[in-house]
């Protein structure tokens, strides 16, 4: 095996990081209205040896929170003397959003569509032109965490563009059992990377202002997958993974009245053509509906609140050209080891003094 080479100083914002040295950094987004500067925090960790530089970010949607709190556990885990490459970590990256826990920024704009942005566009443009050329354009992967929008949650999943090679390689390693294949939308963080040829997987897991535990040890796991298959990790491999079940396609299953939603239905359930996924009554329960779903497969997201106008969005399916069955044998399993692990992590050690 070849010797691994010594890695070098990691330059961003005009400063340097040193090997086997980590560093916070504050990347002025914006100002307030009193002109006080608004700013992007991010940690560096350059490891001792040369590798790729991993980004892992969130909250490019202000309320989405899992991924906050899996970029902080994945800190405290990454040790720089340890580390072949780089990791750039960015928990927060729309300030304006989270601050005001909402999904968009101040003009009502969408992050997620304004890259690559514009130096002389919206606030949403200036913050997405800054974020993508000092911080996106240096790394050699990215990982982008989410969940669903707010009064919706999503199974752990990945979604990423399958025909690049390199990302394929990522979104399998990561460790959900189903992934996506989904094609790049214009002006995302995805698409627009992957424009330079860095390769961007999203990681789609739980709720707006919610803390799922189950999906921020599933996202804690599957970022630590992804360095250890980029060779960024030392150490024992972890154990073998079942393949992945690729997505064929997805729809989204909308409401055909108004009223008040209960769900026959959870996440990660295998549907049949024909079954009933949800009843929506009237308030006097004088009137309801049947909600069916138009073909076989798994329930991948779905609406928390019990509150529906027709042409709500309440069932996200995805379909498989493997048996459904498989499917939902992987996800149990997948689901059963995360809580196991989440339940050590909240076990405290013995204490013998």
């Amino acid at each position: 095996m070849a010797r691994a080479k010594k890695n070098q100083a990691f330059t961003l914002l005009g400063e340097q990081v040193a090997p086997g040295q980590r560093r916070t950094f504050e990347l002025e987004a914006a100002k307030l209205y009193t002109h006080s500067p608004l700013t992007i925090n991010l940690e560096v960790v350059n490891g001792v040896e040369s590798g790729p530089v991993l980004l892992v970010c969130a909250a490019i949607h202000g309320d989405e929170l899992n991924g906050v709190e899996i970029v902080r556990q994945t800190l405290a885990k990454v040790d720089a003397t340890q580390l072949r490459g780089t990791l750039i970590a960015v928990p927060v990256v729309n300030v304006f959003g989270f601050i005001h826990k909402s999904r968009y920024l101040p003009d009502r704009r969408d992050l997620n569509r304004c890259f690559p942005g514009s130096q002389r566009g919206s606030v949403a443009g200036r913050m997405a032109n800054t974020f993508f050329n000092e911080v996106a354009m240096h790394c050699s992967h990215i990982i982008d965490l989410h969940t669903g929008a707010i009064h919706r949650t999503n199974l752990p999943q990945i979604r990423a563009d399958l025909s690049n090679e390199e990302t394929a390689k990522i979104a399998n390693a990561f460790g959900t059992p189903a992934v996506i294949n989904a094609s790049l939308r214009n002006g995302s963080l995805r698409s627009e990377a992957a424009e330079l040829g860095i390769p961007v997987i999203t990681y789609e897991a739980g709720e707006a202002l919610r803390f799922d535990p189950i999906a921020i040890a599933a996202g804690v796991q599957g970022v630590e997958n992804v360095m250890r298959k980029l060779r960024m990790l030392r150490g024992k491999r972890v154990r073998k993974q079942a393949e992945p079940v690729i997505a064929s396609s997805t729809s989204w299953i909308r409401a055909e009245t108004d009223g008040i939603i209960r769900a026959q239905v959870s996440l990660g359930e295998r549907v049949s053509k024909g079954q009933v996924l949800a009843y929506i009554n009237s308030p006097l329960g004088d009137s309801e509906c049947a909600i069916l779903a138009p073909r076989s497969g798994i329930v991948i997201g779905q609406q928390t609140m019990p509150l529906v106008n027709e042409g709500d969005a309440i069932f996200h399916l995805a379909y498989f050209a493997h048996a459904n069955s498989l499917v939902e044998q992987q996800l149990e399993t997948f689901i059963d080891e995360i809580s196991d692990m989440d339940d050590e992590l909240k076990t405290p050690e013995l204490n013998n003094e």
